[in-house]
Parts: C-alpha cells; structure tokens; sequence
C-alpha cells in the first residue's frame, strides 16, 4: 500500500512525555541533534549543577546554552507559553548565553540571546502581530554559528572533504541493489575460481 503524505507525518509525531524532567532531558538531548545537523559542535557538561544545559563551539569560542521546551498554549489559542526562570525564579545575568526554546508541538526551535529575557520568568512563542516579539528568533542557529565564530564558509568545505574522504557504502542501499551486489560478488568468485584452476600445472 502506498502511503500518502499525510499518513508519513502523522507516523513521524512523537508522543509527547507527560514528565516535565524527563520531557526536559528529551528537549535536551533533541536540541543537540538538531545544532549536530546544523554543523555546530555541541557537547553537555557532566551533572546538572550549572545555570546552562549545554555548551556550541570549540575551545576559546563557547556559548552556554539553557534549554527550555513547552508544550502550553497561551489562553488565547494563539501561541505558547514558555518558562524561563528557575525554581520560580528568573536566571541571574551571566547564567547562560543563549536561551534554545522548543516549541514541542510545532517542531520549532527559537535561539533567543540571552539579554533578550533577562529577568523574565515566562515568554510567549509562536505569537503574531505585535505580540510576535521573539518570531525573528524562530530557527535562528546562525547566532549560534556567529557566537562560536563557524563560518558557512568553513562548514561548506568540510562538508566537501568529508564526502571526498568518505568510502564507498559497504552495504546496499535497498533490495535490488542487494541482489546486484550478491551476484557481482558470485560471479567474481567464479572468475576468480576458474582464473586459479588454469595457473595450476596439470596433474595437481
């Protein structure tokens, strides 16, 4: 059976964890694939002592991130309510350099700079009009990149020299190619066979 467009993404929504901590790791650990695929070197510190989650850049250029995620909608229907403060209480200045907010049911990351909140305990996402405040931070990964100081540039090429360098694929890919790549290897062992039996001198 074929399946519709429709169909394949409503089988690629996760069901949403009712935990508020462990919703809080997953969004985590959400954010570090995504700033992964973004190209951005991204790492978490041990424990969950310090005011930040996780940490974008390389040695001598970091930025702390606080990652937050909501799932809330605003009274009005149009938007979302996020946290960011701490036990009640709104993160000192110099606690982290970037906010990372999850909007968890649009899929939406916002990369907030810090300043941006600073004494704030809630903010609204996913707002429009003149309530949209924080809408040009929707999908903003660039400050991140800016902050780390990795240029587009510098990502293009890598990204080339990993795929020059990179091996041919050891498996197939889908089940005819299977098919072809087992019958290239039986025939190889044929040839390889029979060119064996007419080095041997006769009598052996």
């Amino acid at each position: 059976m074929r399946l519709n467009e429709e169909t394949v993404v409503k089988k690629r929504k996760t069901k949403i964890i009712q935990d508020k901590k462990r919703r809080g790791e997953w969004a985590e650990s959400v954010f570090m694939v995504r700033a992964g695929e973004q190209g951005l070197p991204v790492s978490k510190p041990w424990g969950d002592s310090d005011s930040y989650d996780c940490v974008v850049g390389r040695p001598g250029k970091f930025a702390a991130v606080q990652v937050k995620s909501t799932i809330t909608k605003l009274e009005s229907g149009k938007g979302y309510i996020c946290s960011t403060c701490s036990s009640h209480k709104a993160y000192r200045a110099g606690a982290f350099d970037f906010l990372a907010a999850y909007v968890i049911p649009e899929d939406e990351w916002y990369i907030i700079p810090a300043k941006e909140i600073r004494g704030l305990k809630s903010i609204s996402l996913g707002t429009t009009e003149g309530e949209a405040k924080y809408e040009k931070y929707r999908e903003a990964w660039g400050l991140l990149r800016k902050a780390a100081e990795i240029e587009e540039s510098v990502m293009e090429e890598s990204a080339k020299s990993v795929e020059a360098e990179k091996p041919a694929e050891r498996f197939p890919a889908n089940g005819l190619a299977r098919v072809e790549s087992a019958f290239s290897f039986f025939r190889k062992q044929m040839e390889r066979g029979h060119a064996v039996a007419a080095r041997k001198p006769e009598g052996e």
